[in-house]
Protein backbone atom coordinates (compact mmCIF):
# COMPACT_ATOMS: atom_id res chain seq x y z
CA UNK A 1 0.00 0.00 0.00
CA UNK A 2 1.86 3.21 -1.09
CA UNK A 3 0.72 5.27 1.99
CA UNK A 4 -2.17 5.93 3.70
CA UNK A 5 -1.62 9.66 4.23
CA UNK A 6 -1.15 10.93 0.83
CA UNK A 7 -0.15 14.90 -1.07
CA UNK A 8 -1.71 14.24 -4.60
CA UNK A 9 -0.27 17.08 -6.92
CA UNK A 10 -1.53 17.42 -10.34
CA UNK A 11 -1.91 20.31 -12.94
CA UNK A 12 -3.98 22.78 -12.56
CA UNK A 13 -6.62 24.35 -15.65
CA UNK A 14 -9.07 27.48 -15.30
CA UNK A 15 -10.94 25.01 -13.04
CA UNK A 16 -9.28 22.51 -10.80
CA UNK A 17 -10.31 18.91 -10.66
CA UNK A 18 -9.55 16.47 -8.33
CA UNK A 19 -10.73 13.50 -9.96
CA UNK A 20 -11.92 10.11 -8.37
CA UNK A 21 -12.15 7.68 -10.84
CA UNK A 22 -14.97 9.06 -12.80
CA UNK A 23 -15.68 11.52 -10.31
CA UNK A 24 -15.29 14.97 -9.71
CA UNK A 25 -14.90 17.22 -6.20
CA UNK A 26 -16.18 20.50 -5.55
CA UNK A 27 -16.79 23.36 -3.22
CA UNK A 28 -20.06 25.29 -3.39
CA UNK A 29 -20.67 29.18 -2.67
CA UNK A 30 -24.56 30.51 -2.34
CA UNK A 31 -25.55 33.57 -4.04
CA UNK A 32 -29.24 35.60 -4.15
CA UNK A 33 -31.26 36.04 -1.17
CA UNK A 34 -28.41 34.76 1.04
CA UNK A 35 -24.67 34.25 0.18
CA UNK A 36 -21.47 32.57 1.30
CA UNK A 37 -19.84 29.18 1.19
CA UNK A 38 -21.72 25.54 2.02
CA UNK A 39 -20.39 23.87 4.98
CA UNK A 40 -21.69 20.78 6.42
CA UNK A 41 -22.71 19.82 10.16
CA UNK A 42 -20.67 16.83 11.68
CA UNK A 43 -24.58 14.53 10.42
CA UNK A 44 -24.35 15.82 7.19
CA UNK A 45 -27.16 18.82 7.03
CA UNK A 46 -25.49 21.47 4.11
CA UNK A 47 -25.99 25.24 5.58
CA UNK A 48 -24.95 28.16 4.24
CA UNK A 49 -24.47 31.46 6.53
CA UNK A 50 -23.39 29.55 9.44
CA UNK A 51 -19.77 31.38 9.97
CA UNK A 52 -18.65 28.21 12.55
CA UNK A 53 -18.74 25.81 9.93
CA UNK A 54 -15.84 25.12 7.40
CA UNK A 55 -16.36 24.88 3.78
CA UNK A 56 -17.55 21.50 2.35
CA UNK A 57 -16.24 19.65 0.11
CA UNK A 58 -18.82 17.48 -2.48
CA UNK A 59 -17.84 14.90 -5.30
CA UNK A 60 -19.97 14.62 -8.12
CA UNK A 61 -20.11 11.29 -10.43
CA UNK A 62 -21.59 10.39 -14.00
CA UNK A 63 -24.65 10.08 -13.23
CA UNK A 64 -24.89 13.36 -11.34
CA UNK A 65 -25.40 12.01 -8.05
CA UNK A 66 -23.31 13.86 -4.95
CA UNK A 67 -21.22 12.56 -2.30
CA UNK A 68 -19.27 14.65 0.56
CA UNK A 69 -15.88 14.78 1.49
CA UNK A 70 -16.84 11.56 4.28
CA UNK A 71 -18.09 9.51 1.40
CA UNK A 72 -21.88 10.03 2.16
CA UNK A 73 -24.98 10.02 -0.08
CA UNK A 74 -26.09 13.47 -0.66
CA UNK A 75 -30.23 13.06 -0.77
CA UNK A 76 -33.24 15.57 -0.86
CA UNK A 77 -35.02 14.38 1.89
CA UNK A 78 -38.73 14.04 1.88
CA UNK A 79 -40.91 15.89 2.33
CA UNK A 80 -39.11 18.61 2.75
CA UNK A 81 -36.16 18.43 0.10
CA UNK A 82 -33.50 18.73 2.23
CA UNK A 83 -29.89 19.05 0.38
CA UNK A 84 -28.33 16.69 3.30
CA UNK A 85 -25.88 13.53 2.96
CA UNK A 86 -26.39 10.49 5.10
CA UNK A 87 -24.12 7.72 6.34
CA UNK A 88 -25.27 4.84 4.12
CA UNK A 89 -27.56 6.61 2.00
CA UNK A 90 -28.25 6.02 -1.70
CA UNK A 91 -27.25 9.35 -3.18
CA UNK A 92 -30.04 11.07 -5.42
CA UNK A 93 -29.17 11.27 -8.63
CA UNK A 94 -30.14 14.19 -11.21
CA UNK A 95 -27.24 16.72 -10.34
CA UNK A 96 -24.88 18.44 -12.22
CA UNK A 97 -22.58 21.43 -13.19
CA UNK A 98 -23.46 24.30 -15.55
CA UNK A 99 -21.22 25.77 -17.74
CA UNK A 100 -21.24 28.72 -15.98
CA UNK A 101 -20.33 26.82 -12.58
CA UNK A 102 -23.88 26.83 -11.39
CA UNK A 103 -25.12 23.72 -9.33
CA UNK A 104 -28.64 22.20 -11.07
CA UNK A 105 -31.01 20.08 -10.30
CA UNK A 106 -32.68 18.59 -13.35
CA UNK A 107 -31.66 21.35 -15.19
CA UNK A 108 -33.24 23.77 -12.59
CA UNK A 109 -29.95 26.48 -11.36
CA UNK A 110 -32.65 27.59 -8.63
CA UNK A 111 -32.56 26.16 -4.55
CA UNK A 112 -34.62 27.35 -1.56
CA UNK A 113 -32.25 28.92 1.69
CA UNK A 114 -34.85 28.54 4.74
CA UNK A 115 -33.42 29.69 8.43
CA UNK A 116 -33.37 27.28 11.14
CA UNK A 117 -32.48 29.25 14.20
CA UNK A 118 -28.98 27.62 14.64
CA UNK A 119 -26.08 29.75 14.63
CA UNK A 120 -27.76 31.85 11.90
CA UNK A 121 -27.60 28.59 9.38
CA UNK A 122 -30.02 28.10 6.65
CA UNK A 123 -30.56 24.24 5.19
CA UNK A 124 -30.63 24.35 1.46
CA UNK A 125 -33.82 22.70 -0.50
CA UNK A 126 -35.12 22.20 -3.90
CA UNK A 127 -38.51 22.92 -3.18
CA UNK A 128 -40.54 25.25 -1.01
CA UNK A 129 -43.33 23.95 1.36
CA UNK A 130 -45.71 25.11 3.89
CA UNK A 131 -43.50 22.40 6.47
CA UNK A 132 -40.17 25.37 5.91
CA UNK A 133 -40.07 28.93 7.60
CA UNK A 134 -38.69 31.57 6.10
CA UNK A 135 -36.88 31.21 3.08
CA UNK A 136 -35.37 32.77 -0.07
CA UNK A 137 -34.47 31.45 -3.44
CA UNK A 138 -30.76 31.01 -3.94
CA UNK A 139 -27.84 29.72 -6.59
CA UNK A 140 -25.15 27.45 -6.08
CA UNK A 141 -22.04 28.46 -7.79
CA UNK A 142 -19.32 24.97 -7.73
CA UNK A 143 -15.79 25.89 -8.27
CA UNK A 144 -14.75 23.17 -10.39
CA UNK A 145 -16.39 20.72 -12.32
CA UNK A 146 -18.09 23.10 -15.17
CA UNK A 147 -19.10 21.49 -18.26
CA UNK A 148 -16.66 23.92 -20.51
CA UNK A 149 -14.00 22.29 -18.21
CA UNK A 150 -11.94 18.86 -20.02
CA UNK A 151 -13.80 15.89 -18.64
CA UNK A 152 -12.37 13.99 -16.11
CA UNK A 153 -9.99 11.16 -17.16
CA UNK A 154 -11.26 7.87 -18.37
CA UNK A 155 -12.32 5.63 -14.56
CA UNK A 156 -8.92 3.28 -14.31
CA UNK A 157 -9.49 -0.59 -14.36
CA UNK A 158 -8.83 -0.36 -10.52
CA UNK A 159 -11.50 1.10 -8.41
CA UNK A 160 -9.52 0.98 -5.15
CA UNK A 161 -6.64 3.61 -3.83
CA UNK A 162 -5.33 3.34 -7.05
CA UNK A 163 -7.44 5.03 -8.85
CA UNK A 164 -6.81 8.20 -6.99
CA UNK A 165 -3.34 8.03 -6.97
CA UNK A 166 -3.42 7.74 -10.95
CA UNK A 167 -4.52 11.23 -11.04
CA UNK A 168 -0.87 12.62 -10.68
CA UNK A 169 1.95 12.90 -8.84
CA UNK A 170 2.20 12.53 -5.28
CA UNK A 171 4.48 12.66 -2.53
CA UNK A 172 4.33 10.52 0.95
CA UNK A 173 5.08 12.09 4.38
CA UNK A 174 8.64 12.65 5.00
CA UNK A 175 7.85 13.08 8.84
CA UNK A 176 5.33 11.43 11.33
CA UNK A 177 5.29 12.25 14.45
CA UNK A 178 2.57 11.27 17.29
CA UNK A 179 1.79 13.39 20.05
CA UNK A 180 0.03 12.55 23.16
CA UNK A 181 -1.82 14.38 25.48
CA UNK A 182 -1.74 12.12 28.32
CA UNK A 183 2.04 13.03 28.07
CA UNK A 184 1.94 16.16 27.04
CA UNK A 185 5.75 17.31 27.34
CA UNK A 186 7.13 14.01 25.59
CA UNK A 187 8.86 14.29 22.18
CA UNK A 188 7.93 11.00 20.81
CA UNK A 189 10.53 11.64 17.71
CA UNK A 190 9.63 10.51 14.07
CA UNK A 191 7.60 7.44 13.49
CA UNK A 192 6.85 5.05 10.48
CA UNK A 193 3.16 4.59 11.72
CA UNK A 194 0.55 6.47 12.07
CA UNK A 195 -1.54 6.55 15.57
CA UNK A 196 -4.94 7.59 16.22
CA UNK A 197 -6.57 7.45 19.75
CA UNK A 198 -8.10 9.20 22.15
CA UNK A 199 -5.54 10.74 23.56
CA UNK A 200 -2.69 10.39 20.67
CA UNK A 201 -2.84 12.20 16.98
CA UNK A 202 -0.53 12.02 14.54
CA UNK A 203 1.22 14.76 12.42
CA UNK A 204 2.45 14.88 9.02
CA UNK A 205 4.81 16.49 7.20
CA UNK A 206 5.09 16.64 3.38
CA UNK A 207 7.69 18.21 1.22
CA UNK A 208 6.80 19.88 -1.70
CA UNK A 209 8.52 19.79 -4.69
CA UNK A 210 9.52 23.68 -6.28
CA UNK A 211 8.70 21.48 -9.72
CA UNK A 212 5.09 21.65 -8.57
CA UNK A 213 4.75 25.27 -8.70
CA UNK A 214 1.26 26.20 -10.44
CA UNK A 215 -0.15 22.54 -9.90
CA UNK A 216 -2.95 21.95 -7.31
CA UNK A 217 -2.89 19.51 -4.39
CA UNK A 218 -4.81 17.39 -2.76
CA UNK A 219 -4.84 15.94 0.70
CA UNK A 220 -5.87 12.26 0.50
CA UNK A 221 -6.39 9.31 2.95
CA UNK A 222 -6.74 6.04 1.31
CA UNK A 223 -7.69 2.94 3.50
CA UNK A 224 -7.79 -0.24 2.26
CA UNK A 225 -8.84 -3.74 3.42
CA UNK A 226 -6.37 -6.16 4.95
CA UNK A 227 -6.38 -8.38 2.42
CA UNK A 228 -5.23 -5.83 -0.21
CA UNK A 229 -1.91 -4.93 1.57
CA UNK A 230 1.46 -6.67 0.86
CA UNK A 231 3.73 -6.12 3.48
CA UNK A 232 1.45 -3.25 5.68
CA UNK A 233 -0.99 -3.56 8.58
CA UNK A 234 -3.11 -1.96 10.49
CA UNK A 235 -5.40 -2.29 13.44
CA UNK A 236 -8.66 -0.45 13.78
CA UNK A 237 -11.87 -0.31 16.13
CA UNK A 238 -14.60 2.39 16.77
CA UNK A 239 -16.76 4.71 14.87
CA UNK A 240 -13.85 5.88 12.81
CA UNK A 241 -14.43 9.33 12.99
CA UNK A 242 -11.17 11.39 12.70
CA UNK A 243 -10.81 15.32 12.23
CA UNK A 244 -7.90 16.36 9.76
CA UNK A 245 -6.39 19.96 10.56
CA UNK A 246 -3.76 22.16 8.42
CA UNK A 247 -1.05 23.27 11.30
CA UNK A 248 0.17 26.88 11.22
CA UNK A 249 3.79 25.25 10.80
CA UNK A 250 5.70 22.18 10.55
CA UNK A 251 6.55 19.79 13.31
CA UNK A 252 10.05 18.36 13.83
CA UNK A 253 11.52 15.46 15.90
CA UNK A 254 10.84 17.92 18.85
CA UNK A 255 7.22 18.33 19.08
CA UNK A 256 5.15 17.68 21.90
CA UNK A 257 1.44 17.45 22.40
CA UNK A 258 1.98 21.11 24.38
CA UNK A 259 4.48 23.15 21.91
CA UNK A 260 3.03 21.59 19.03
CA UNK A 261 2.04 24.30 16.03
CA UNK A 262 -1.25 26.16 16.29
CA UNK A 263 -4.27 25.16 13.69
CA UNK A 264 -4.58 27.58 10.39
CA UNK A 265 -7.47 25.30 9.43
CA UNK A 266 -9.78 22.58 10.33
CA UNK A 267 -10.56 20.77 7.24
CA UNK A 268 -13.38 18.68 8.75
CA UNK A 269 -13.73 15.24 9.87
CA UNK A 270 -13.80 12.17 7.99
CA UNK A 271 -15.75 8.74 8.73
CA UNK A 272 -13.17 6.06 8.05
CA UNK A 273 -13.56 2.18 7.66
CA UNK A 274 -11.71 -0.32 5.35
CA UNK A 275 -11.98 0.57 2.01
CA UNK A 276 -12.66 3.59 1.82
CA UNK A 277 -10.28 6.34 0.51
CA UNK A 278 -10.96 10.51 1.39
CA UNK A 279 -10.18 13.37 -1.00
CA UNK A 280 -9.56 15.86 2.08
CA UNK A 281 -8.37 19.22 0.73
CA UNK A 282 -7.57 20.79 -2.34
CA UNK A 283 -5.19 23.53 -2.75
CA UNK A 284 -2.46 25.34 -4.80
CA UNK A 285 0.70 23.62 -4.11
CA UNK A 286 3.06 25.68 -1.98
CA UNK A 287 5.99 24.76 -4.15
CA UNK A 288 9.36 25.30 -2.49
CA UNK A 289 7.55 24.37 1.03
CA UNK A 290 6.65 21.86 3.70
CA UNK A 291 3.55 21.63 5.16
CA UNK A 292 1.98 19.72 8.17
CA UNK A 293 -1.32 17.96 8.85
CA UNK A 294 -2.65 16.61 12.10
CA UNK A 295 -4.96 13.48 12.43
CA UNK A 296 -6.80 13.07 15.75
CA UNK A 297 -9.83 11.50 17.04
CA UNK A 298 -13.22 12.75 16.74
CA UNK A 299 -15.18 10.05 18.15
CA UNK A 300 -13.99 6.59 19.31
CA UNK A 301 -11.24 5.89 16.66
CA UNK A 302 -8.66 3.58 18.12
CA UNK A 303 -6.26 3.74 14.46
CA UNK A 304 -2.43 2.45 14.02
CA UNK A 305 -1.17 2.30 10.52
CA UNK A 306 2.04 1.35 9.16
CA UNK A 307 2.86 4.46 6.31
CA UNK A 308 3.66 1.95 3.59
CA UNK A 309 5.12 2.40 -0.29
CA UNK A 310 4.56 -0.14 -1.77
CA UNK A 311 1.40 0.14 -4.80
CA UNK A 312 -1.44 1.28 -3.82
CA UNK A 313 -4.05 -1.87 -4.35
Amino acid sequence: MRGLMTLLASAAGAHALVNRGNTCCFHLTASGGASGPVGQLSDGQNRIGDNSLSPAQFCIDSNGAITDGSGRGCILTPPTTQFQCDVGATPTPGFSVSSNGQLEFNGSPNFIACETGDNGGLNIHTTLSNALGQCTTITLMADSCSSSTSPPPSPQPNNGCGSILSAGNFEFPHLIVPVDSSSPNTAFGTRFNGTITSTISSIFNFDIPQSDSGKTCSLVFLFPNKADLQTSSFSFSGDGKIDVEKLASVATTQTTFNNMPSVAEDLGDITVSPGSSFVISTFSCPAGEAVSFEMKNAGSTDLDFFQDFNPAP
